[in-house]
């Protein structure tokens, strides 16, 4: 290496610096780009006068942190999400930078009655915020409130109203779980109604209230929204019953559903067949004497003719028994309620490419059917037909494919760059060792050059004085040194010549 240094030139060296300075530069590069941390969001809405607090509890854990959004919201290294908001947790700093009742811990004595006022609506306000952040899929949530002032005449007072701004990381939230944020605020503020509830994401969408959330809503957008569910949900789960059975992008579906969204109430009276008793009522007579001499008695009694029975002198006995039953009619009343959603019509499209055997799509369109619980009684339809798929542009994924080739390209780029710099750099390197040391020097050149003996003996004879320090001796002593057979050829080529 040190003899590659002494034969080659300034530029040359500069131009060797400037390479290594690059090769250095793009493997930090590399290094920086491999190694950075992504962040996330931990806290939003953060009261500046809470900063301080919240970045040295971080500071004690150990955990990475930036600001964002001018000091009003800290990310966190993505990996340590957890750690970050038990740090937060366990110093008693919000996430959010809303304080909940614990405002109360530090009531000033003599506060005005505003004052008392204001300090609860921003405590309810932090509990609200809190509870939510523990919705699954939500990161951090805002609660803004407007409570009306208690008023002597009820036609005066106003109502509540309540907006909620929430972060949920890019993930859209399930309808349900928006409903549920919305019926918590109304649980916990006083006189608050759904309707006067606002919920809205990060992007500004609003989630509540909307035709799809509000029950009360009119019935034509209810109807919509529902279908809307239903075919996203059956066509997703029968599209993908399809990319596994005949490959990503060879078949696609479509459902369009008719539903009954209406909630009906359903009144049935059934008769028994036999009658049930209600009130029985029995009666029940007894008489019993004897009979008359022959003389009989004085008076007009004796004019009456006397019967008796078995002999003139006997007992007579009278039993009478009656019995009254009332029978009622049996009846069974039910009062069904019948909830909404109930599929009127359905009809199904399957579109399958050419390529796809006609066997198979036999095969599908059973397996289809049954998926979809196709009903013909009902009026439902289903059709597959087969056509040919138009063909995915050179660099475009298939449907349905999560790989982004470009997330990868730099990495790959920036690679096969070092990569080929390298290669160049080592391969120009050797090339110019092998010439270094494969290359002849001038003086070796003159001395393999043919010369006459009396040439020799003419220099001699001039006396010429040879300084123990020139060049050429220590030229001779390293050829001597590295090359003793090509110095030997030589001398003896001088001693044959006459």
């Amino acid at each position: 290496m040190p003899a590659i240094l002494q034969n080659t030139t300034t530029k040359q060296k500069i131009g060797m610096g400037v390479a290594a300075v690059a090769v250095l530069l793009v493997a930090i590069m590399l290094m920086k780009i491999a190694s950075s941390p992504s962040y996330s969001t931990v806290a939003t809405g953060v009261d500046p006068a809470q900063t301080d607090k919240m970045t040295a509890a971080l500071d004690t854990k150990g955990i990475k942190w930036k600001l964002q959004n001018n000091g009003t919201a800290i990310a966190v290294d993505s990996g340590q999400v957890a750690q970050a908001r038990v740090a937060l947790a366990a110093s008693g700093i919000p996430s959010n930078g809303q304080v909940g009742f614990s405002l109360f811990d530090k009531q000033k004595l003599g506060a005005s009655n505003l004052q008392q006022q204001v300090t609860y609506q921003r405590a309810l306000e932090g509990e609200l915020a809190q509870t939510i952040q523990q919705v699954q899929g939500v990161t951090s949530a805002s609660v803004n409130l407007v409570l009306p002032d208690t008023q002597l005449f009820t036609d005066q007072s106003s109502q509540s109203r309540a907006s909620v701004l929430l972060q949920t990381g890019g993930v859209a939230l399930d309808p349900g779980a928006v409903r549920g944020i919305a019926q918590l605020v109304v649980g916990g503020v006083k006189g608050l109604s759904t309707n006067n509830v606002s919920i809205t994401d990060s992007t500004g969408q609003l989630l509540w209230p909307t035709s799809d959330s509000l029950q009360n809503g009119p019935t034509a957008n209810l109807k919509q929204a529902a279908e809307n569910r239903y075919n996203q949900d059956l066509g997703a789960r029968i599209q993908a019953m399809l990319n596994s059975t005949v490959g990503v992008g060879k078949a696609t579906v479509q459902v369009n559903a008719d539903m009954n969204v209406d909630q009906t109430t359903k009144d049935a009276l059934q008769y028994a067949n036999k009658g049930t008793p209600l009130t029985t009522k029995t009666q029940t007579e007894k008489l019993t004497g004897s009979g008359a001499g022959a003389g009989g008695s004085a008076g007009t009694g004796s004019n009456i003719p006397q019967y008796s029975a078995g002999g003139s002198g006997g007992n007579n006995n009278y039993n009478n028994k009656t019995e009254d039953t009332t029978f009622g009619v049996s009846k069974t009343v039910s009062h069904t309620k019948v909830a909404p959603g109930t599929i009127n019509k359905l009809g199904v499209a399957v579109l399958v490419d050419k390529s796809i055997p006609p066997a198979t799509v036999a095969q599908l369109q059973s397996a289809v059917n049954a998926a979809a619980g196709i009903n013909p009684k009902r009026g439902d339809t289903l059709t597959v037909t087969q056509v040919a798929f138009a063909k995915n542009p050179a660099g475009t994924a298939a449907p349905g494919s999560s790989i982004n080739p470009m997330g990868y390209a730099k990495y790959a780029a920036l690679g096969l760059g070092l990569a080929a710099f390298l290669f160049f750099m080592s391969r120009h390197l050797k090339r110019r060792e092998e010439d270094t040391l494969m290359r002849e020097p001038t003086w070796l050149r003159e001395i393999e050059a043919p010369t006459s003996l009396k040439e020799l003996e003419q220099a001699a004879a001039m006396d010429f004085p040879l300084p123990e320090d020139s060049s050429m001796k220590k030229g001779l002593e390293e050829l001597a040194a590295r090359s003793p057979d090509r110095v030997a050829q030589q001398v003896r080529v001088w001693l044959n010549e006459d």
